[in-house]
């Protein structure tokens, strides 16, 4: 057999203390074994439109261990590949070791673009690729615990001349929906794309990796309006598009996210590992059923998990399926999804964080416009205003958390709760990471006691804005955009904000990959992007773009590499605990 029956993968995805998820693609129907220290496990694929895969589940590792792994395909090793020189280091599972503080990469906002100088000139050195050479290449001090991807993994609306050769092998593009995708085969395909590349494929099976979809996933402003979501309902391949979108989301992203507790209480994934007869399970019509219902009664399925890590709490949202729409009940959550978020942000962590990939604190400026053209949309001028409104929300994708005024006060109110210790013991940070704006920041909430509240944005791995937008976006966004804002929020009767917060570093407009780690200083965030040296651009290198460190109160500290801002004594619990250190 030859090793194209490994058509995507070995994916790593969740792993804890003593188990770990193993996704993988292959040609056919198989079995599928991953052995590592002369231990195996074996699963069966399942099939869903043509296509085959399996998610093997690694029991019983040791706590702290670092293995390699293999892949077999009906008992013929498929990976590392037995035919090709390996360029890469081996394929390992590093469990969790109980007590470690947390190392978290992060970021959002990947285009499948070739790696070429056509590739890096007009869609910048994708920042992932650059990590995975630099981390192959032993340039990382410590391996982060997991990589998040907070949205636009693909892009779905705004496609590749790779892809859209692909779309004009099987149907005529310049029928709808034209060069966006149509349906599971090319999802599959695009998928294909976007982590097939050797470096990434290598980092992907190496690192583990949790997800959650943003808009350009399905489409871009995916539910932005009542409008929207009715114009794209009148179209006559909305329909194929969201069954597609959300059927593979699950397959490529979301059933890896699950720990195999939660997984076990998954309907769909109840029928793979039940599954007994002899032919391969086919789950295409059955999960095509299941997207449709999951768009339809939002309340149904739950893309949102959590995960604790020790002493941090880390929350991943959906902001995309679970809105309501419905203009007099305007929700960037349901009450099923509120109350599932509201339940899970309590104190008694160091640090709480949230994953959401809509900034949850936008600069003021663009807080406010939103805010505005939210109660415009609603009709605060009249019926001629609210069409300018909506206009406006989906020409300058004006829908983040700030355009759903009822959620974000809800969610601001977790947050301030928790950070006032009436949550349980207040953590020393509650911090939202986020992506999908193509800049990234780092603001925090005016408080002078309790947790500090911060939000962390990295965006984009690899789709930088062209530069007549940055300079737009940062004028509609800082210096007296905020003021301004406030007034335009104002004139709409739209109450202000229930605390105010100042931009603290940013904005850049760099490919990153941005990097937490919790650091006996506090709360470490940094920055990276990739280099182009003497016009290699297969191989780029990586270098700092900005970090810093949030201690438990106070002003930044400096760290090196990073901007230069004042310094502040730690306080006294953790001096005293920079003093002793931390295991590593």
């Amino acid at each position: 057999m030859s090793t194209t029956a490994l058509v995507l993968g070995p994916i790593l995805r969740y792993v804890d203390e003593t188990s770990a998820s193993i996704w993988v693609e292959t040609r056919d129907a198989a079995s599928v074994i991953v052995r590592a220290d002369r231990t195996s496990w074996e699963a069966r694929t399942f099939a869903v439109h043509g296509h085959h895969y399996s998610l093997v589940e690694a029991t019983g590792l040791q706590p702290g261990s670092v293995t390699a792994y293999t892949v077999e395909i009906d008992g013929l090793r498929v990976w590392p590949d037995p035919e090709r020189k390996p360029a890469f280091p081996a394929s390992t599972i590093a469990t969790r070791t109980p007590g470690e503080p947390l190392l978290l990469a992060f970021g959002s906002c990947r285009t499948s673009v070739p790696h070429t100088r056509e590739g890096n000139m007009t869609h910048g050195i994708d920042a992932m690729r650059a990590y995975a050479l630099s981390m192959a290449q032993g340039g990382a001090s410590r391996r982060p615990d997991m990589i998040l991807f907070l949205g636009d993994q693909v892009y779905a609306d705004s496609t590749s001349k790779e892809m859209q050769q692909f779309i004009r092998g099987r149907r005529d593009i310049e029928e709808d929906p034209g060069a966006e995708l149509k349906d599971y085969e090319e999802y599959a395909h695009l998928y294909s794309l976007a982590w097939s590349d050797d470096a990434n494929r290598w980092l992907l099976s190496t690192l583990p990796s949790a997800m959650i979809f943003d808009d350009h996933d399905i489409r871009d402003d995916w539910n932005a309006s009542t409008t929207w979501k009715q114009e794209m309902e009148a179209t006559s391949w909305w329909q194929d598009r969201i069954v597609a979108g959300l059927a593979s989301y699950w397959v490529y992203q979301h059933l890896g996210n699950l720990s195999p507790e939660r997984r076990a209480e998954d309907e769909i994934w109840q029928r793979v590992v039940t599954h007994s007869d002899e032919d391969e399970l086919d789950l295409g019509d059955e999960l095509d059923a299941f997207a449709d219902r999951a768009d339809k009664d939002p309340a149904s399925y739950r893309w949102s998990y959590f995960r604790d890590f020790d002493d941090t709490r880390l929350i991943v949202v959906d902001s995309r399926v679970s809105r309501v729409l419905t203009p007099d009940a305007r929700a960037l959550l349901n009450e099923e999804e509120t109350a599932w978020l509201d339940s899970k942000m309590v104190g008694g962590f160091r640090h709480l964080l949230v994953g959401t990939s809509l900034p949850f604190l936008l600069p003021l400026g663009l807080h406010h416009i939103e805010s505005w053209d939210e109660a415009l949309a609603q009709g605060a001028w009249g019926r001629l205003g609210a069409r300018l409104g909506e206009k406006l929300r989906q020409g300058m994708d004006l829908e983040h958390w700030a355009a759903f005024q009822n959620s974000f006060r809800a969610v601001a109110l977790m947050a301030t709760e928790v950070a006032d210790g009436k949550r349980g013991p207040a953590p020393e940070t509650v911090t939202f990471l986020s992506g999908d704006v193509h800049f990234s920041y780092v603001a925090e909430v005016d408080r002078t006691s309790g947790s500090r509240i911060l939000q962390a944005v990295c965006s984009p791995i690899r789709n930088p804005l062209p530069r007549l937008l940055r300079s737009s976006t940062a004028i509609l966004s800082y210096g007296v955009a905020a003021p301004l804002g406030a007034l335009v929020a104002r004139s709409v009767k739209v109450p202000d904000p229930p605390f105010r917060w100042r931009n603290i570093r940013g904005p850049w407009f760099d490919n990153n990959l941005a990097a937490l780690e919790d650091t006996p200083e506090g709360l470490t965030l940094s920055w990276q992007t990739g280099t182009v040296d003497d016009g290699d651009h297969l191989h780029p290198g990586l270098k700092e773009v900005a970090a810093m460190t949030v201690p438990a109160r106070g002003t930044v500290d400096e760290v090196p590499g990073g901007d230069a801002v004042p310094e502040v004594a730690l306080p006294a619990h953790k001096a005293a605990r920079a003093h002793r250190g931390r295991r590593r």
